[in-house]
Parts: structure tokens; sequence; C-alpha cells
């Protein structure tokens, strides 16, 4: 088992006064990670999974601290609420919980960042703290085994990922994959809105997955789909952001009148459920996308490395309209950090356009020679 980032940080957060909210995409290791909370924390706990559908009705139907508390364990000293999303009026009642019982330390774990973040956003005003996990980093497979040996997987992690079941199991990472994305991927997501059509979703998806690196026009999605209308892909990509399968990257625009200021770019958070939703499992350097699998990667890679450090940074793209483009900008303490990504190294000039428009900035090329330093390691 990956020994996981968060681990240390979830412990230490413990009986703080705070309620710990643990958000990450299904499969990512959540149950995992707060099973060795509670291996190390050892205290009387109790774990009550809002994916059983008695748990799920006792919650709903415990309206009072009282019902609450009894439903915890009143010897309890620390309770997991998984899937806590799935509890109507879930904020309320941690709130219930927490101002009755401060004793007892509350986890609470959601795989849907809009229902859970939404329900607990207004009860839990100064009573909560929230962590995100990810699959598991490039990092985190350099402290469990060795920098060379996670350099001599990178192929491997480019082409099937880092969800955990992948890197558990070699030798199986095509069925696991396709397993995830078959049972787990689009749960949530058709739990939130009552997806009337699942295919349009799927079609969405992969659609996404071919335009990785490139700029998205909810209108051209739309049509590439078929039979659906722009608001409607918007109202789709914003709940696969919120489950956690997708992220979104902004356009910097500041100073040039023919930046784009709109646009935006869609990634995804892992490499493998990427690639077996366009069914290809080549190894990167028989690609013809292996430029746009790299710029995934390390963007992917980059936002968790951020996350799991706590630095606060601005994150963007840049383009104008006469095509002069950086891949990736990161606005931090007043400074632009901005990056090319390049599979193989090659000289790169930077848009004079931006340096000069821009003169706060630096600036790198990240290539398969010198990325670890991007990502942390």
């Amino acid at each position: 088992m990956v020994r996981r980032e968060l681990t240390d940080k979830l412990i230490n957060a413990c009986f703080k006064n705070k309620v710990i909210i643990l958000l990450g995409a299904r499969q990512v290791g959540k149950t995992t990670l707060l099973k060795e909370v509670v291996r190390t924390i050892n205290v009387p706990s109790t774990w009550l999974n809002a994916d059983e559908a008695d748990i799920l009705e006792a919650f709903s139907s415990a309206v009072t601290s009282t019902q609450l508390i009894q439903l915890i364990g009143t010897s309890t000293q620390l309770v997991i609420i998984d899937e806590a999303q799935q509890i109507p009026d879930i904020g309320r009642k941690l709130k219930l919980i927490y101002d009755n019982r401060p004793d007892i330390q509350v986890i609470a774990t959601g795989s849907s960042a809009f229902d859970l973040q939404h329900q607990t956003a207004e009860p839990l005003t100064g009573r909560k703290k929230t962590f995100h996990l990810f699959p598991i980093s490039y990092q985190e497979t350099v402290i469990d085994t060795s920098t060379l040996e996670a350099k001599r997987l990178l192929d491997t992690r480019l082409t099937y990922g880092l969800y955990p079941e992948v890197v558990n199991n070699p030798g199986q990472e095509k069925e696991t994959l396709l397993e995830i994305a078959q049972s787990y991927l689009y749960k949530d997501v058709l739990q939130m809105d009552s997806i009337r059509k699942p295919s349009h979703l799927e079609k969405l998806l992969k659609a996404l997955a071919f335009q990785v690196g490139s700029e998205v026009s909810y209108h051209e999605l739309a049509q590439t789909i078929g039979n659906i209308d722009t608001a409607t892909v918007e109202k789709y990509l914003d709940l696969l952001e919120k489950a956690f399968v997708i992220f979104k990257l902004p356009a910097f625009s500041r100073n040039l009148r023919n930046e784009i200021k709109k646009g935006k770019k869609y990634y995804f958070y892992d490499n493998g459920i990427r690639n077996v939703l366009i069914s290809n499992f080549s190894i990167p350097e028989m690609r013809q996308d292996k430029g746009a699998l790299w710029e995934n990667f390390l963007i992917s890679e980059r936002l968790k490395y951020n996350s799991y450090t706590g630095r606060f940074v601005n994150s963007y793209f840049w383009r104008t309209h006469d095509q002069a483009e950086i891949d990736y900008i990161e606005e931090a303490d007043g400074i632009l950090h901005a990056f090319e990504f390049k599979w193989k190294d090659q000289k790169v000039r930077f848009p004079a356009s931006f340096l000069q428009a821009y003169p706060d900035h630096e600036t790198a090329v990240i290539i398969k020679q010198n990325f670890e330093g991007f990502l942390g390691v």
C-alpha cells in the first residue's frame, strides 16, 4: 500500500475542534487512507457508510441531536461518515453532532464536491477543515519506491494513470481501469442531476479526451455529440468537475487587447481514465497524442503537488487570437511562472508579447529530463 501524503496531515488535524471533510473521486483511496488514520489514532471509533441503504435510512430519519448521538454511539470518540453527500441535510446534522458532542472527532467523506461542500458550507462555517485526496501522486510513488523506480515506470503511469487499484495490480491495469470507468466513474454524476441520457455524458467525455491541451468550445462540443444544446454541455461539464473526473484551466488575460479572455481547457485528474475513454493503451512513444498525454500528466500532477503542499496559486493557460500561446501559467505572490511542456528536449521561445507585457515573470521548459522538480520530487 502506497502511503498517502495526507495521512499525517489528517492525523494531526484530528481533535482540533474541527469537523474534517475529505473530498475525492470514488476509488482514489479515501477508505484505505481513513483506515490508516483510525488505526494510528486508536480510539473508540464508528464507521458509517452512507452507500449502505440502512445507514442512509437511519441518518435520513435522525433529526435531533439525541437521535444522531445514538446513531453514532455514545462511547465513540472518532466517527467516519463515508459518502456523506448522500445524506439529506448533512450539514445541519454534522453541526448538531459538533455542537452537542464537541469531544467527538467527525470525519465526513464525499465523492461529490458540490453536494458535500454546498451542504456543509453555511452550517459548518468556522467549524470544518477540508482536504482533497487525488489518485496517487507521482511524488508518492517516489517515496514508496525510489526516484529511479518511479521514473522507470513513467510510461506506465502516463498510459494507465495512478488510481490505487491500478498501481497495486501491475499486469491488470487495463481490466482495472475498465472496471473503474464502468462501475464508478459516472455514479455520482448520474445521481446528482437525474441525467436523462448517459450516452451524451460518455460522448462528451470522449470528445474532451481527444481535445486535451486544446481550447474547448461548448458549441463545438454540442455539435460533436449531436442532439444536445450548449447549455446542457456546460451543465454536464460542471457536474463532471464536481465529481472530480475533470478540471478546468481558464485563460490568463490582463494587458493585451488580443488575449483570449474567456477561453478554457479541460484536463483529466487521471491519465488512465482519459485513455480508457478513447480505448488507447499504446506506449507514449508510439502515440500521436503523446504531447497531450504528457501535458495532462504534468498539469494534473502539479495540481496534486500544489494542493498537498498548501501552495496557493492561480493557474491558467495563455493564448492570443494570433495563436501565440503558453501551455501553463501559475500566478503566485505577484510573479507569473510560465511553463512549456515538451516530450523531447528542444529549443523553445516564449512569446515576446507575453514577456514584454508581463515583466515580472519566470519561464521554464519541462521535459522528461527535468520534470521531477516541477512535481516537487
